[in-house]
């Protein structure tokens, strides 16, 4: 049922399904003596139409009127006749709010459809049909495109009927004739964008990719189409769900191609008055997972990526599907819960109070919502599951109203509701199964067209920073200690595999002990003496920055990402600057702009994805492993060998697990102090520098590849493809069965030590099998037991030397990882040739293309 709008602040608090009763009786209580600030809020939203609509809001007197009589009445009527008078109040005020010209001047326009399924995220809301995609079969079809008329009494119109399918994320054009939206008419389909008329009319499909995904499509200003895509195969760290990036698209479907390079999710784009792009981004680079979705902007051509808000808060897990609200500078938001679907509780942020935590959430739906913003602490980011009665879909119509889907109280049913700030929020229409997506079917204004700025001919971008030395958290840091600025590349999750190893969150396969992300040295650039850095980069590739000291180690490091379009410009004010003020005004010309950008310096080669057994290994090898191996006392305190276990190797699982080094895996979301992990902060480095005959004996080359792997976050593999992805942590050379039967020969848990907590140490070795540790508890050699066991380790060996993992040489990804690259080089062809296309004044459309594997 819908609540009059005084109560559902106490449906707010009462939502739990056992304390229905409870919820009736305070209903009961709150209707024998009303509210007095609850008159005034009808009071003040009705001088309010009233005063900004004029002749609009005809009614205007006839509604204070009403009111100014029913309070009369209720201050002296007998308890047994308040009823009744309460009875013509509600009907006040639902006749006084759907006056609201911003409601009567046009249709609403609403989807009905089931709500998603929940899934692993978010972002988790599509269910991919294609081959090969993680899919538990959540899809739910039945859904339809409709609009409400207010002014005619609430009569609804359906303009297109999808029985077997979904329609999604619908988007109005500028002229109010056209709609944009996303549907997938069945369960085989995929989504496509498609176009239809504001009559219902003229049903035309924009997107056609076969085994491709389409949503959130957005008109723009300059004739464009902007949506989110799955064109671009890429999956979630922490799990095995596709992933999608911005791409535009000509008005007619022509010259598809991609415009955001982040690695997993953007989604939900909105505009800004300005012209820019509002979305929401889910990304993570040395960081924990939950809570790294955020806002960002991005002008429509793919350049000036950049954050808007949330990126370094804790709680909420999730910012998503904003929109601007006129004439105001805030935005509109849902705050969500990363493991959820995508509702939550609505939340006004005014960026000019700042970048982060509660202090620029100036109001939330429901008002106790507030309470669960936090701008530091440690997985917390599903908070907003406390979040009993649950909004989505907002839409702006001016400053104090808003359109939403809210839950109706009926199970999960949503509605469609009006919002104001005076506290009101009073059903609009609702539904079976539920209904999504309200926005206003009329014209609104166009926002100015930003001119292109991407050269699609070139293959790199320029970076400059003003000084390095600028920005928070970098105190301690003393002019002239940064010598070098590194660029790294976060590269892409492109394979995926079933069996996980348990970091921060699932890793399948298994990458390295806590995080997630494999690493790509770019080049190295210097940094002048006044803190400045002017360097090339190469376009399109997902990257963030560190500054290293004149020995080659890590002082700060970006934890998020940044991109450059081909021939962009791109600059920044110095290190975590304040997004918001405008650059310094300096005395001198900038150093670094005194000459031509610099160009990357390799580091010990040509760019390449870093694998510790490759870079780190051969050191200890050479240094160390003489006195540090199995078997020896100084073994014991940290066993630097090479030898291969089920996952890692032992040198890199000693230490991690024993903590000779201290970075920050997937760290908390709050940005870290200079020199607070990293090489700086390493036991391990300590050691070396204090005993020289341990780091002594080291080259400088020895020492860049030690203190290089510590600030890249100490990873280990370095591809997501693997040799052995149906085995333990899509690595381990033995299957199932054979580490069962291993399990009970030895005792030893091995599927439930493959995480970084239960971690007992290194258990087994491939490449010496006699010295496997978990065969030390057998005293006899001929231990029938033992022999078994050996025999299992030994297989696991032989089967290694012949199909090697990612860590090693000679290895061969699997058929399904190779499969998934051959769909992902396919599709890279596609966007080269749309690309050609529209470079060339040509038109290119997605029927023009084969199937794709």
């Amino acid at each position: 049922m819908g609540l009059p709008s005084r109560f559902e602040h106490l449906y707010s608090n009462t939502m739990n399904q056992s304390s229905f009763c409870g919820m009736l009786l305070l209903i009961l209580v709150a209707a024998t003596s009303l509210n007095a600030t609850e008159l005034q809020a009808l009071r003040s939203a009705i001088t309010d139409l009233q005063q900004t609509y004029g002749g609009r809001y005809a009614r205007g007197d006839e509604f204070l009127a009403r009111l100014t009589q029913l309070e009369a009445q209720l201050g002296s009527t007998a308890p047994a006749e308040t009823n009744a008078v309460q009875a013509k109040l509600d009907q006040l005020e639902h006749d006084a709010l759907l006056a609201n010209p911003l409601l009567t001047a046009q249709p609403i326009l609403f989807v009905v459809r089931q709500q998603y399924r929940p899934d692993h995220h978010n972002t988790a809301t599509f269910f991919p049909s294609a081959q090969h995609e993680f899919n538990d079969g959540a899809f739910t079809p039945g859904s339809a495109l409709k609009t409400l008329e207010v002014a005619g009494g609430g009569a609804v119109k359906t303009l297109l009927d999808c029985p077997q399918g979904v329609v999604r994320d619908p988007e109005v054009h500028f002229d109010g004739r056209r709609i944009v939206f996303s549907m997938r008419t069945n369960a085989a389909d995929s989504y496509h964008i498609y176009e239809l008329n504001a009559d219902g009319t003229g049903l035309r499909q924009l997107t056609s990719a076969r085994d491709v995904d389409d949503l959130d499509p957005l008109y723009l200003p300059d004739g464009g189409i902007v949506f989110s895509s799955t064109r671009e195969p890429k999956y979630c760290m922490c799990n095995r769900h596709i992933m999608a990036n911005l791409y535009r698209m000509d008005g007619d479907g022509a010259n598809i191609h991609q415009i955001g390079k982040s690695t997993l999710f953007e989604g939900h784009g909105s505009l800004l008055p300005d012209g820019r792009i509002l979305y929401d981004r889910w990304e993570y680079v040395d960081r924990n997972f939950g809570d790294a979705q955020a806002l960002w902007t991005v002008n429509p051509d793919g350049t000036g990526h950049a954050l808007y808000w949330g990126n370094n808060t804790a709680s909420p897990g999730a910012v998503i599907d904003a929109r601007a609200i006129p004439g105001t500078g805030q935005a509109i938001t849902v705050f969500g819960s990363c493991h959820d679907r995508p509702w939550g509780a609505l939340a006004i942020i005014d960026r000019s109070l700042g970048m982060d935590g509660p202090e620029p959430v100036v109001r939330t739906w429901p008002a106790d919502a507030a309470k669960l913003i936090q701008q530091s602490g440690w997985e917390i980011f599903d908070a907003f599951h406390n979040v009993k009665l649950k909004y989505e879909d907002p839409y702006p119509l001016g400053p104090k109203y808003f359109l939403t889907a809210r839950m109706t109280g009926h199970n999960e049913e949503m509605g469609l509701y009006l919002l104001d700030i005076f506290g009101h929020e009073t059903l609009l229409h609702a539904e079976p199964p539920g209904c999504f997506d309200p926005l206003p079917l009329g014209p609104h204004t166009r926002p100015p067209v930003i001119p292109a700025r991407r050269d699609y001919a070139s293959s790199q971008g320029v970076f400059y920073v003003q000084d390095v030395y600028q920005g928070t958290h970098m105190a301690g840091v003393k002019p002239g200690a940064v010598k070098w600025l590194r660029v790294v590349e976060a590269p892409e999750k492109r394979f995926w595999t079933r069996p996980s190893w348990n970091g921060q969150g699932q890793e399948a396969p298994a990458m390295n002990w806590h995080d997630f992300n494999n690493k790509r040295i770019l080049g190295t650039v210097p940094v002048a003496s006044d803190g400045s850095a002017y360097f090339e980069v190469p376009a399109e590739k997902f990257v963030y920055f560190q500054l290293l000291d004149a020995e080659g180690m890590m002082i700060q490091s970006m934890r998020s990402g940044a991109m450059v379009q081909p021939g962009e410009q791109a600059s920044c004010g110095g290190c975590h600057e304040d997004r918001r003020q405008a650059p310094m005004a300096t005395a001198a010309h900038p150093q670094a702009l005194n000459r031509k950008p610099d160009r990357l310096r390799e580091w010990h080669g040509a760019a390449r994805e870093f694998s510790f057994r490759a870079e780190v290994q051969p050191v200890w090898d050479r240094q160390c492993v003489p006195c540090h191996d199995f078997g020896t006392p100084a073994g014991r305190m940290l066993n630097l060998a090479g030898d291969r276990d089920l996952v890692f190797n032992t040198a890199y699982n000693e230490l991690w697990r024993k903590k000779y080094i201290h970075v920050m895996g997937a760290g908390p979301s709050e940005i870290q102090a200079a020199y607070s992990w990293g090489s700086h902060a390493s036991k391990l480095i300590t050691f070396l520098r204090a005993t020289p005959r341990c780091g002594g004996a080291l080259s400088p080359e020895d020492w860049d590849r030690i203190v290089t792997w510590i600030d890249l976050n100490a990873p280990y593999y370095p591809s997501y493809a693997c040799a052995y992805p149906d085995n333990l942590g899509g690595r381990a050379p033995l299957d199932d069965k054979q580490l069962a039967r291993l399990e009970e020969l030895t005792g030893v848990p091995f599927r439930q030590l493959a995480d970084h907590g239960n971690n007992r140490g290194p258990q087994i070795s491939f490449d010496r099998p006699e010295l496997s540790p978990c065969l030390a508890q057998f005293s006899a050699p001929a231990n029938p037991k033992r022999q078994e066991a050996l025999a299992l380790i030994r297989a696991g060996a032989e089967r290694l030397a012949r199909q090697p993992e990612a860590d090693a040489p000679g290895f061969q990804p699997s058929a399904i990882d190779q499969w998934r690259n051959a769909k992902y080089q396919a599709r890279q062809q596609r966007e080269q040739r749309n690309r050609q296309a529209r470079q060339s004044g040509a038109k290119q459309f997605d029927a023009d293309f084969i199937t794709v594997p």
